[in-house]
């Protein structure tokens, strides 16, 4: 690739984005253990984990209970999804002063692409220290954020120097980082294929560039080809600010199988939040509502329902995805996967989405 044709990618990720909002509106909770989620005594699940008690080995997704286990004197507090909404499009309004090209993956992160930019700025780098000065003095908040040229890369930056950090992976320097990179750092490699490939003798990124792309693709299906690329820095994604979904859902595999319909009802109410906040998010609702549930025995099975108009509030997916439930066995069998999605999407219309109205139509 020539030079010129070189991309300018940064991926902006804000640190401990709800708990720190929580820590920056109430100064009762600075420099205390801070979880945002569902009561430890309501079998809730922690949303996110403030710096100050992830040194206790809590972390977002991790039940509650387990969490004050960890950390008996943590504070719990209850999301507030509308604020973060709030915070988050103040900080996307901020991205929007330096390029048109801004691709959200959630409230708190995004790709820019600064290539061609609307300071005239050739350097991605200092585009990136103003962006996150500019969010610290709008928001009171810390960003950190990596630079690159791919995304791939640049996701992997962020994480480097947080929080409140930065770090630039230049062209010439990819190959060297990448080989000395730990498997289990490579952005969309999880336990589960960490543990395959350790058994493999892979271990970095330099033993994973040893194999040929068909014996990749042998070991681990197509995502093969996708292993070969990465560690060889190639990255094509183009930063997308307009991408079409079918649909925008979260699941989550439990530790332990659950057969409590209270604990159900209450983590189905906060998956609602987190489902809610993707859409806001995208600007996004749906008509169809999917429950899926995965038993202990890994039978699993689909509820859904639609309505005549689009939803996208929490207490709609909620109140829609418990009924649903009522049409599985859970309770009476465990449970060991729960997911919501919404699909038959509306991008970017708010003003058409209305609160709940009886659906006309249910699948199993």
């Amino acid at each position: 690739m020539s030079e010129d044709r070189i991309r300018k990618i940064i991926h902006i990720d804000m640190d401990a984005f709800y708990a720190s909002v929580e820590q920056r509106d109430f100064p009762e909770y600075r420099g205390k253990p801070l979880i945002v989620g569902g009561s430890p005594e309501g079998r809730g699940v922690v949303a996110a984990a403030s710096y100050e008690v992830r040194k206790f080995g809590v972390h977002s997704a991790m039940p509650s209970a387990k969490a004050m286990q960890r950390c008996p004197h943590a504070v719990f507090v209850k999301p507030r999804f509308e604020v973060y909404r709030k915070v988050s499009n103040q900080i996307r309004e901020i991205f929007f002063q330096f390029t048109d090209l801004v691709e959200p993956l959630s409230l708190d992160e995004a790709y820019l692409d600064v290539t061609e930019n609307h300071i005239g700025l050739p350097s991605a780098t200092l585009i990136a220290i103003k962006i996150r000065r500019l969010i610290k003095k709008e928001t009171r908040l810390t960003a950190s954020a990596g630079v690159a040229h791919n995304k791939f890369l640049a996701k992997i930056a962020s994480d480097l120097e947080k929080p409140d950090g930065m770090a630039v992976i230049l062209p010439e320097e990819a190959e060297g980082f990448l080989a000395d990179l730990k498997i289990g750092a490579f952005h969309g490699v999880g336990d589960a294929t960490k543990s395959k490939m350790n058994s493999l003798g892979i271990y970095t990124g330099e033993d994973l560039r040893q194999w040929a792309e068909i014996d990749l693709v042998n070991k681990f299906g197509k995502v093969g080809r996708h292993y070969y690329r990465i560690v060889r820095g190639i990255d094509q994604r183009e930063v997308k600010p307009h991408r079409i979904r079918k649909s925008i859902g979260k699941e989550r595999t439990f530790s332990e199988d659950i057969d409590d319909l209270e604990w159900i009802h209450n983590f189905l109410t906060e998956l609602s939040d987190k489902v809610s906040e993707s859409m806001h998010t995208k600007q996004a609702a749906g008509k169809t509502v999917t429950l899926k549930v995965r038993y202990a025995d890994f039978e699993t099975v689909t509820r859904s329902t639609s309505f005549g108009h689009y939803i996208n509030s929490p207490e709609d997916i909620a109140q829609t995805a418990i009924q649903l439930l009522e049409g599985t066995e859970a309770g009476s069998r465990k449970v060991r996967l729960l997911g919501i999605t919404l699909s038959n999407l509306n991008l970017g219309e708010k003003n058409r989405y209305k609160q709940l109205k009886i659906p006309f139509s249910r699948e199993s």
